[in-house]
């Protein structure tokens, strides 16, 4: 088989066609970028379910009276409370966050915005902040025990913030699969139409080859390549796009969050790891269905 001939063959198919290659390759360009995007927001759930896996806790808040006399859990009321939760076979540890702590580590939250210089010690409640062994058994279990409890205010699980956080994520991931879909299906019939198109421009020249004892695989070589490079291309396009919104947006967009350490923050690593799926996606998704609308509807 002579190379020189189908890479030739695939440059006049790429120039005689230039304006569907074009279009099939941003068509692609813009499926794998979602693609992409919604592998990053699952690569962000799992990151983010991992950092969040020791450090959930289930927070008792102390009310106010509480709060504001008793700094470092000596009193009778926070005393016994803590003792209580100490006692239980369901919790690992205990710790206690007086007023003036959850206050400091309510600046260190939000530095650098308006609520910061708003909010004083007295707004916030101390808080005895329980690990649990099991956080699937265990919640349950505290918040029945210590709810309506005298000095308690309210018994927060950490879990039903953090799992909306996780539905936000989740949302994301699912809406960006589902356009990708949507363009992915746009891909493949350009594809195939751009494959037939470029068949029927060269039928005559491939009629020759066929008469002098060329093979079908031979003939439609050049234009299986072809679409195989709109798909590399495409890919190409996706994983610089990718990389520049991480510059350009995602870092932005994220930058609060991500220092405070809601969430992990998304590194060019990530992004990177993330376009080197997205090369062999791209050139599959291109090689089959050039293959397919080859042997279905072109007869060469």
């Amino acid at each position: 088989m002579r190379t020189d001939f189908v890479a030739r063959e695939v440059l006049t198919g790429l120039r005689r066609n230039v304006t569907m290659t074009v279009a099939m390759i941003l068509t692609t360009a813009i499926s794998l970028g979602l693609v992409g995007t919604g592998l990053l927001a699952v690569n962000t759930i799992d990151s983010t379910e991992r950092l969040y896996s020791d450090r959930l806790e289930v927070q008792v808040s102390l009310t106010q009276d509480v709060s504001s006399t008793d700094t470092d859990c000596s009193q009778p009321i926070c005393q016994n409370l803590r003792t209580t939760l100490q006692n239980s076979p369901l919790v690992q540890s205990v710790d206690f966050e007086s007023q003036q702590q959850a206050y400091e580590r309510f600046k260190e939250l939000f530095a650098g915005q308006s609520i910061a210089d708003v909010v004083r010690p007295q707004s916030l409640p101390a808080t005895l902040r329980v690990k649990l062994v099991d956080q699937d058994t265990g919640t349950e279990a505290i918040r029945g025990a210590m709810t309506d409890q005298v000095g308690v205010r309210n018994v927060i699980d950490q879990r039903d913030v953090v799992s909306k956080l996780f539905d936000f994520l989740a949302g994301v991931r699912n809406v960006t699969f589902a356009l990708a879909i949507v363009q992915a299906a746009a891909a493949l019939l350009l594809i195939s139409n751009t494959v037939q198109v470029s068949a029927y421009t060269r039928r005559t020249e491939v009629g020759v080859m066929r008469l002098v004892g060329a093979t079908r695989w031979y003939t439609q070589l050049p234009f299986l390549i072809e679409a195989v490079v709109t798909g590399v291309v495409g890919a190409v396009l996706a994983s610089a796009g990718l990389i520049a919104a991480k510059f350009l947006f995602i870092d932005d967009l994220l930058a609060g969050i991500a220092q405070n350490g809601v969430i992990p923050p998304i590194s060019l690593l990530d992004v990177v790891q993330t376009s080197i799926y997205l090369l062999p996606i791209g050139a599959g998704i291109a090689a089959i269905t050039g293959y397919v609308t080859l042997r279905l509807y072109v007869r060469l």
